[in-house]
């Protein structure tokens, strides 16, 4: 029987396979933050360990930077602490960083695949669970808690148990106005949020294949969000003439490049393999997709109304009502009737240069409506000057944007980029839990496109039908 592409990377990165039935995995790269690894570094000092490979650990700060001019003057105290000691930390064992002014610096989910630090058939950790995002390159990577990535700095090893398979078919052909985000939106609203509990997605179908490299990262990055341990897509001619594209200063170069494609050419699934899930979903006549409550399951087509306290499979009226509450919408609302303050272009769900030239093409000639805030904020610094090599920070800024500098920014309140109680925001991040945005803040997630249209319309609003017309 053939093996999936998952199951060929697990079984060429196991160690040993312990009594207890786990697995100790091999780990070929590790990244670091400023907020998970303070606690990892002090536990190594502690007990006298040093970094087992700093060669193949690399940082950035993300989390807690602030996105305008300040960010190089962090005035939160705890903020200003953890980006300190991630700069001591990365001095004291030789570990890479990118940091605030650095031309790489960025949200770490960017500047690795910018890097080519993300390569296919890899095994590559964070401790953040939306490491998952890496997967898209056809690589096994998933999230670690603060513990583990002092015993991945320590022995480059991790100890897992092994997940399951779960094979989701994406068939047909997007329609205009409707991206991946939609795809993994619809995927999260069709089997919930544990819906992936304990396995590991494997995107599949002619609508992925169709997908750049920004949109597969978009649909990986999620996989976390369906409750999986990570998403695998895998590796194609795409993925090959993205690393082809410019030099990435840690993948392989020309021939050794084309030695490494000839074997990422065996991880695909063999037609024989088996899945221990299957699912497929036709996008042919997918609608953009937006979330209504607190959480990525809850989630509608744009034209669709909000449900019935009874009409959500998988949530109990009472979960149903306490999240129209918070959201303030009533079962059978429009979307398009709740008030929108604010509306966020970002995130390492989408904050890529293919996003940015989404938005820019709807906001090219507009402007924002007047009672909208309107932040773009690149997900990398790579990414913001290409932006601006590009002419896309003065179509951002002619529209009544405010163009930021890299960093997580809105997508969690962990810096200055918040909103305030019962702010309405049209986001297109990847989590709309209560409080995500801040405290109080009411987040609609969707995709780059919709939310552009609706900092110009001044509602969330279908971009399809729209009478402001979509380009």
């Amino acid at each position: 029987m053939g093996k999936t592409l998952f199951e060929k990377i697990w079984d060429a990165h196991v160690v040993e396979e312990l009594p207890d039935g786990t697995s100790l995995i091999y780990i070929d790269r590790h990244l670091v933050h400023e907020v998970t690894s303070p606690q990892a570094f002090e536990g190594l000092r502690l007990k006298g360990k040093t970094v087992r490979q700093p060669k193949l650990t690399f940082s950035t700060m993300d989390h807690n930077v602030p996105t305008d001019e300040s960010r190089l003057t962090i005035s939160d105290p705890v903020s200003r602490a953890q980006v300190e000691a991630l700069e001591k930390n990365c001095s004291d064992y030789g570990i890479t960083l990118y940091g605030i002014g650095d031309p790489h610096q960025g949200i770490v989910h960017m500047i690795g695949p910018e890097m080519g630090i993300t390569v296919p058939g890899l095994t590559l950790v964070c401790g953040d669970s939306h490491t998952s995002t890496h997967g898209a390159f056809g690589s096994l990577a998933f999230g670690i808690g603060t513990s583990e990535v002092e015993h991945v700095l320590s022995t480059q090893t991790l100890r897992q148990k092994k997940p399951k398979t779960f094979k989701v078919e994406f068939t047909g052909s997007l329609p205009s106005h409707v991206y991946s985000k939609d795809m993994i939106l619809k995927l999260i609203a069709e089997i919930g949020t544990a819906g992936g509990t304990g396995t590991v997605f494997e995107f599949c179908g002619e609508a992925v294949e169709a997908l750049s490299m920004e949109a597969r990262m978009t649909m990986c990055n999620m996989s976390i969000e369906g409750g999986a341990r990570a998403g695998l897509i895998a590796p194609d001619e795409t993925t090959y003439a993205y690393l082809r594209e410019k030099e990435r200063p840690y993948a392989p170069q020309g021939e050794e490049l084309e030695r490494a494609i000839a074997e990422w050419k065996k991880l695909p699934s063999d037609p024989d393999a088996e899945f221990d899930r299957t699912m497929t979903i036709n996008v042919s006549s997918l609608s953009p997709q937006v979330s209504w409550g607190t959480s990525p399951g809850m989630t509608i087509s744009v034209d669709q109304a909000v449900p019935q306290l009874d009409g959500v499979p998988g949530y109990s009226e009472e979960d149903v009502s306490k999240a129209l509450e918070y959201m303030g919408l009533e079962p059978g609302q429009r979307l398009e009737d709740a008030h929108l303050d604010t509306v966020f272009i970002g995130s390492c769900t989408n904050a890529r240069i293919e996003d940015l030239r989404i938005a820019a093409e709807i906001l090219r000639g507009q402007k924002k409506a007047d009672h909208i805030r309107l932040l773009v904020v690149p997900g990398s610094q790579q990414v913001r000057l290409q932006a601006e090599a590009e002419g896309l920070d003065k179509i951002f800024t002619a529209a009544g944007a405010e163009w930021r500098w890299a960093g997580c920014s809105m997508c969690l309140a962990m810096n200055p980029d918040k909103l305030e109680p019962k702010e309405r925001c049209a986001s297109t991040s990847n989590r709309n839990f209560e409080g995500r945005q801040g405290a109080g803040g009411r987040t609609h997630l969707m995709s780059p496109a919709m939310a552009a249209t609706a900092a110009v319309a001044g509602k969330i609003v279908d971009i399809r039908t729209w009478k402001g017309g979509a380009k």
